[in-house]
């Protein structure tokens, strides 16, 4: 769901992927009756009786995977829930009488930055047009057909944007707060109370006294079945061949690379004669060297010394122009560089304090002071800052308007054209140290020089550190063997400790899981341990697409959908049990006694103070979250003693000392505005969780997928 967030806080469009997809946007339905529903084919899933199409499933995940790089059961995932919700807000729109036409999605299209910023659906004035847009829909369809038929299947999903807008606004309508209501909300929030508390943790019993039977365990999860439903699952366990590049085989990249610095001769078998082969050090044409010899192009932009994230970024900065340094290990490559060129304190690095002014093409909105009252205040702040050299940092923490003043200011590095034109030259042009004040589109800057430092061209040959085909043969030719001898045995943990190889154990994988414990984006595996050919025992070796290499996997368990057993969940339930034992134990041994100050004294316990604790955030100093504990005080008379109440690390004894009710508000009309208001941002998600609990879904994406 936290990828659904980030989807939504991108974009208004539920189900749109693609950042490009609102310029080849379809609104045909809308304004030629055409309908870009297709019969569905096999079904990725049926919700109530509705079959959602596993084509243009498919072409959403493939969208998805492109835009977002996110991987094939990611893609799976977010467009499963989109499409599910979808779905069901649809068929609540048909039950309502509930539609859109036009007017809803022209209001929706223009209000989406992305679109009506772009110049080619701006009129001859640089504002948005809307005729512009459908023309541009009406061009696609006759010049491009293929993406304009692509497109036109997503016209359904826009058109639920455009009701769900609707549908939301009926319930946000009709939702209202009584008085009773929210003054009941309000003492919610804001009273609070002081006490005094011990807490009697639950291992003042020892194990020892308390006994827990598999019956118990059993009966505990019976009574608990919503708590323990678990999914159907898998166990497994395997034994990884890591392709990892021997020391022979980083000496060999290493003598290769050496090879490539300085001219060579060699003989050359379609000519029959020896030819010399220019090196990196004296070729001409670096670009052409790079790209026959590095596995990673040239790149011909200047960069500053802190993007050569390496212990080696000062030595190649101090490297003559064209000089050669290397080969040395950058990350997962080996690398020889050349400094081609170097351009001297092009890379600048400055503080500042913005005091923006209303009127400012890009001050801060909520800048409201005049020009020349920014003026003042700006060489006011400039005076300050040249008398102590050294408090730059904490004048524009409490005086600049813009986003850097948490950081005293920081720029950062930067080049020429990643600043205002001003501030740069101000920058470039005065030493280190000085300060200054200009003024830009933003408001006026009293700016501190405080470093530079040279951009560098560097050329790269680079190679990758894997393992040479004879080392991945061996990999390959070891897990061969330990395929074959473990079925061969029928004896997996045997032949792997025979050869010393470390068995790894994964327990409880899900059906449309790919990720588990040391296998990444291993789907394959998955996939093989639910087919319904593989059965318990079954061994089989597969190619990892993460780091290379081989897992031979062993299906051990086969979990079927239902109650979890005591082998998978009791040693939790056994806890939460002899929690509970040992709490009666406690109540009983402790009954007696009456005084707080007796029970520290006795026991060696800690009588502790929490002030103003409210029901909202129910967290006791020293003990942590305990909303059962605070609910219970909230409950108890001033001066009272409570008995021992059962919380989440032990029992505690309470005294209510004062309760501090808020004052009555004479209106509550504002707080309850303030509290729906605050309730709508959950609603959508909200409302769909509430419809999904209710909808019959059947989940197809594992026989896709």
């Amino acid at each position: 769901m936290a990828v659904l967030g980030k989807i939504r806080q991108r974009s208004i469009f539920l189900i749109l992927v693609i950042g490009m997809a609102l310029f080849a946007f379809v609104i045909s339905g809308v304004f030629d009756g055409s309908s870009s529903n297709a019969g569905p084919t096999d079904p990725i899933a049926v919700v109530n009786d509705e079959e959602i199409d596993v084509t243009f499933f498919r072409q959403m995940v493939e969208q998805t995977e492109r835009a977002y790089k996110y991987s094939t059961l990611q893609s799976v995932n977010l467009v499963w829930n989109q499409a599910l919700r979808n779905t069901i807000f649809d068929q609540e729109f048909k039950k309502l009488g509930i539609d859109a036409g036009k007017d809803q999605l022209e209001q929706i299209i223009s209000s989406d930055e992305a679109v009506i910023n772009n110049p080619n659906f701006q009129n001859e004035a640089g504002f948005f047009d809307f005729g512009i847009f459908t023309d541009y829909i009406a061009q696609m369809r006759v010049q491009e057909p293929a993406a304009y038929e692509n497109w036109k299947a997503q016209e359904q999903s826009i058109i639920g944007v455009a009701k769900q807008r609707i549908y939301l606004d009926l319930i946000k309508a009709s939702g209202g707060m009584t008085e009773a209501e929210a003054k009941a909300l309000y003492h919610f929030e804001y009273d609070n109370i002081n006490i005094e508390y011990v807490q009697v943790p639950f291992d003042i019993i020892p194990d020892s006294l308390v006994t827990v039977t598999d019956a118990e365990v059993k009966q505990y999860i019976k009574n608990h079945e919503q708590e323990y439903e678990r999914a159907a699952s898998r166990n497994l366990q395997y034994v990884s061949f890591n392709e990892a590049p021997t020391e022979d085989d980083l000496a060999a990249i290493r003598l290769r690379l050496e090879g490539l610095k300085d001219e060579r001769i060699a003989y050359n078998d379609v000519s029959k004669l020896t030819d010399t082969i220019e090196g990196f050090r004296m070729t001409k044409n670096i670009i052409d060297f790079v790209d026959r010899y590095s596995e990673i192009p040239f790149d011909s932009v200047y960069r500053p010394r802190g993007e050569y994230n390496n212990e080696y970024a000062d030595i190649l900065f101090g490297l003559d122009v064209g000089e050669v340094f290397g080969p040395y290990r950058d990350g997962r490559f080996f690398k020889i560089s050349r400094l081609l060129d170097r351009k001297e304190n092009a890379s600048l690095r400055a503080s500042h304090i913005l005091i923006a002014f209303e009127g400012a093409t890009r001050a801060p909105a909520t800048v409201t002071r005049a020009k020349e009252e920014a003026r003042r205040e700006a060489n006011r702040v400039l005076r300050l800052a040249r008398r102590g050299n050294d408090n730059f940092e904490e004048l524009a923490r409490e005086y600049s308007d813009g986003p850097t003043k948490n950081r005293g200011g920081d720029l950062g590095f930067f080049q020429e054209g990643q600043m205002a034109t001003e501030l740069f030259n101000f920058v470039d042009k005065n030493r280190v140290g000085r300060i200054g004040l200009v003024e830009t589109e933003f408001g006026f800057h009293i700016i501190k020089v405080t470093d530079k430092d040279d951009l560098a061209l560097i050329a790269d040959v680079a190679n990758e550190a894997i393992a040479s085909d004879q080392t991945a043969n061996e990999v390959f030719r070891s897990a061969t063997k330990f395929e074959m001898e473990s079925n061969d045995l029928n004896d997996f943990i045997a032949v792997a400790e025979k050869n010393n190889y470390e068995v790894r154990p994964v327990k409880q994988v899900t059906e449309l899981e790919e990720n588990m414990p040391g296998l990444f984006n291993q789907r394959q595996i998955v996939r093989w341990a639910f087919d319904d050919d593989t059965k318990v025992g079954d061994i089989k070796r597969f190619s990892l697409t993460a780091g290379g290499g081989y897992a031979v996997v062993q299906l051990t368990a086969v979990n079927q959908k239902g109650l979890a057993t005591v082998d998978e969940v009791g040693f939790q339930v056994r806890r939460k049990i002899i929690q509970d034992k040992k709490a009666a134990l406690i109540k009983k041994q402790f009954q007696d006694i009456d005084s707080l100050e007796t029970l520290a004294e006795n026991e060696d316990l800690t009588l502790e103070t929490a002030s103003a604790i409210n029901q909202k955030n129910p967290t006791l100093v020293g003990a942590g979250n305990e909303p059962y504990v605070v609910g219970a005080a909230f409950a108890m008379e001033e001066g009272a003693v409570s008995e021992l109440i059962q919380g989440e690390l032990g029992l505690y004894k309470v005294k209510l000392l004062k309760k501090n009710t808020e004052e009555t508000l004479d209106d509550y009309q504002q707080y309850s505005k303030e509290y729906l208001r605050d309730a709508s941002f959950t609603l959508p998600e909200n409302v769909f969780l509430a419809l999904e609990s209710y909808a019959d879904i059947d989940d197809n994406r594992s026989l896709y997928y």
